[in-house]
């Protein structure tokens, strides 16, 4: 498996492509004017306390307030007194005007504002260190059990006195020595205790801490051994990651290369192209068949369809092979688009079992390798896959999109026709009720194209009616639905 990171430099962005085998499959987006929160640490100040939610609304220097739950707070004391299903009361963890130490755990979605918790992490380039936790924990990811019996005896080894942090060992830190472990543990330490500094000297709603600039994180979590290269096309930046990759990751530091052609770096991959692509809701497999996105606030529904593919033998294997190569797409598109929370896949109905589970694990499967934790249900009755992937920050459509105004976000518009029959109704209203000279109308272009062929009758038994003559105007600027019925 080839992996390439490809980091765009521009004043105000910065974009970070990870390509796999010459595809695209994920695409990060950070700008100065909005960049994302996520693990930032902030001096925060409780607004409001919610009991019926268990949560508090929690200021830190945002235009929203953040969210924070009861469940998402470190509890040092062993009072349970209110407690509900085994979770204390909100109000035994927080007081309004109090402060305390908080960490991004989402990035503001839409209206909705960032959810914070106290239990703070640190991630470096091995480890993840738990400042108010305990223990050793090591990634699911790796696999090998011997390996993992390694880590955790080269953990216990460097803890040598008892500390009240605990540590995640990182995937990355698979094949990592005794040094490097070593290294990233005493570096946690220092960080923490600058951290801790700071948060004494904030004030309320103040930033404490923040993650690193988008190029350093993504050698900090995408960067490995399977990646072969990684290619910048800023000098400053590039300076900046052989750095940062000669102080954490030497061995890699090699990998990471300036691309100063004259042709963009991003158009040397094709990546415009496919983050263009990523933006439409239908997206075409290669059989014929085609797959549509649709993202609301509350979930993502994909649909699959057979369109022009036909197959060679019967129905249910066309339609068993168009879900196969939909589960492979759908799978990538997921990473790339970064959707996430609740996300509905209605696949063909399939009559054998066998091919639907082999659809199901094939999704599994493309899905192993996503950084973004998942989890898939079985199909349903109804013939739906329903699964979940965490969501900690804004898809790609919302990073690069804005509702479209005509439409306000809808996804439609009133047709000229609609528009004409409201046109005719506010003419009878302003009939009724004032007195004129004669009715100007102002309308888009396709709405008095119509007026004067298929409604010119229409029009004529209006003007009629009221025994005024009416003008009609056409206004490209306006909205498709927009109109002005003027009294003359």
């Amino acid at each position: 498996m080839k992996q390439e990171i490809l980091v765009n430099v521009t004043p105000r962005e910065v974009r970070a492509a990870l390509v796999e085998n010459g595809m695209l499959q994920e695409i990060v987006i950070e700008r100065a004017s909005r960049r994302g929160l996520i693990s930032n640490i902030y001096n925060g100040r409780v607004s409001r306390v919610l009991p019926g939610m268990q949560a508090a609304f929690i200021d830190i220097g945002l235009e929203r307030t953040a969210f924070l739950h009861a469940s998402d707070i470190v509890n040092d004391s062993a009072s349970t007194l209110g407690a509900r299903n085994g979770e204390p009361n909100i109000r035994d963890l927080v007081t309004e005007g109090g402060q305390l130490l908080v960490q991004v755990l989402k990035d503001p979605l839409g209206t909705k504002g960032a959810r914070l918790t106290t239990h703070i992490t640190i991630p470096s380039r091995y480890l993840v260190m738990l400042p108010k936790g305990s223990g050793i924990g090591i990634s699911a990811r790796i696999e090998d059990e011997a390996e993992r019996e390694r880590l955790r005896t080269l953990m216990d080894s460097i803890i040598t006195t008892p500390t009240k942090a605990g540590y995640i060992v990182r995937t990355a830190a698979e094949g990592a020595s005794l040094e490097a472990l070593h290294a990233d543990m005493l570096f946690l330490q220092k960080l923490w205790e600058a951290i801790e500094e700071a948060a004494a000297k904030a004030g309320p709603g103040e930033l404490v801490y923040e993650d690193l600039a988008l190029p350093l994180r993504v050698l900090r979590d995408l960067f490995g051994p399977e990646v072969e290269r990684v290619r910048v096309d800023s000098s400053q930046e590039f300076e900046r990651m052989k750095e940062f990759a000669g102080r954490f990751m030497p061995h890699l530091a090699p990998k990471i290369e300036l691309y100063s052609e004259d042709r963009p770096l991003f158009d040397l991959y094709n990546i415009e192209d496919e983050i263009d692509r990523a933006l439409n809701r239908k997206v075409p497999l290669k059989s014929g068949g085609y797959v549509i996105f649709d993202q609301t606030e509350a979930m993502t529904t994909i649909d699959v369809n057979t369109g022009a593919y036909v197959g060679h033998r019967n129905l249910e294997e066309t339609i068993f092979r168009t879900n196969l190569e939909a589960a492979v797409v759908i799978a990538r598109q997921l990473r790339l688009r970064n959707l996430g929370g609740i996300i509905i896949i209605d696949f063909i109905d399939m009559v054998e079992e066998e091919h639907r589970h082999q659809v199901l694990q094939t999704l599994t499967a493309r899905l192993a390798s996503d950084h973004a934790k998942t989890q898939i249900m079985s199909v349903s009755p109804l013939g739906l896959v329903e699964m979940t992937r965490k969501r900690n920050r804004e898809s790609l459509e919302h990073v690069l999109c804005q509702p479209c105004p005509s439409c306000e976000g809808r996804g439609f518009v009133k047709s000229p026709e609609t528009v004409c029959y409201e046109i005719f109704r506010e003419i009878l209203r302003q009939h009724r009720q004032f007195d004129f000279q004669e009715l100007l109308v102002l309308a888009r272009p396709d709405v008095i194209e119509r007026l004067l062929d298929e409604e010119s009758a229409s029009v004529a038994e209006l003007e009629v009616l009221t025994g005024k003559p009416i003008r009609l105007q056409s206004e490209a600027m306006y909205a498709p639905d927009q109109f002005d019925v003027v009294l003359m």
